[in-house]
């Protein structure tokens, strides 16, 4: 009864082991969101929201968030119906090579985002093969037939890269689907149409609300293909974080903007969570 027996010798030796895992955490998370905490909303006259609240109110912040955000909800918005056509396709018009296109789909959640970005502009950039196509009918100009380096441009670069990231929870939703219940709606008169709004999808709710929480994160935070495709016009919050820090130097602007963006991201995420459990419930009762 001293507390030195077995259990007690356990209890040590876990939280030993648990001593790398915070300090890890400590140094590659909560430290570095300290000094950009501190980069933020300390001066030289000290601790102060004048500095953020400047930045927040202006013109550029504001178009910044503006363009993150409608990009982001309409790529997640395209991925999801993408998505789910392709999972539809894929589980209930089978085809051969399906499974093929399956692990191609799983080795494709392995490339760079900024890989299909420059793809994309090997197609459709101003030098690409198919502005060069599409020339002609634009008055001879490759510079008014590429649309690569605008909103449109940005959001089919996202969707092409983050479609299959809506697209595997899908299939493995579809893998807990039960036929039988597909068979049963169909026998009572119910047509494709009907079977997949009534069956398939109240059963792929949950999918559909993880893939498309997962895209909206991503797609909030993309810097890889906006830097690449160069959309000058475009400027998001990660891009005007890249240009104050690196660019401007202004390590106390990026800071600030970067402590609005991961607030931006924590709020999504408990959204997220809050659909979750609300649908969770929902499903039960």
């Amino acid at each position: 009864m001293n507390g030195t027996g077995p259990g007690a010798g356990r209890r040590w030796r876990r939280a030993i082991t648990l001593v790398p895992l915070l300090a890890a955490v400590f140094l590659l998370l909560l430290y570095p969101l300290g000094l950009m905490i501190t980069a933020a909303f300390r001066g030289a006259k000290g601790w102060s929201l004048a500095p953020a609240l400047q930045v927040i109110s202006s013109r550029v912040f504001a178009s910044a968030l503006g363009h993150t955000l409608q990009i982001a909800l309409t790529a997640t918005i395209l991925c999801l119906l993408l998505g789910f056509v392709l999972a539809l396709l894929l589980n209930l018009a089978p085809f051969r090579g399906a499974a093929s296109l399956g692990r191609l789909v799983d080795a494709y959640l392995s490339f760079p985002s900024f890989l299909i970005a420059l793809s994309l502009t090997f197609l459709y950039g101003n030098a690409g093969l198919m502005t060069a196509l599409l020339a002609p009918l634009l008055d001879g100009s490759r510079q008014s037939a590429s649309f690569l380096y605008g909103f449109w441009g940005v959001v089919l670069a996202e969707v092409t890269f983050y479609t299959p990231f809506v697209l595997r929870p899908l299939l493995a939703g579809f893998q807990s689907l039960d036929p039988a219940l597909l068979e049963m709606a169909s026998g009572l008169g119910e047509g494709p149409i009907g079977v997949v709004r009534r069956v398939v999808v109240p059963a792929l709710l949950p999918s559909l609300l993880a893939g498309g929480g997962l895209c909206l994160l991503l797609t909030l935070n993309e810097f890889g293909i906006m830097l690449v495709m160069g959309a000058k016009n475009v400027i998001t919050l990660p891009m005007l974080i890249y240009g104050d820090a690196v660019q401007q130097f202004n390590y106390a602007g990026a800071s600030i903007i970067a402590v609005c963006d991961a607030g931006l991201s924590l709020a999504v995420f408990a959204l997220y969570r809050l659909g979750i459990t609300r649908l969770g419930a929902w499903l039960a009762s």
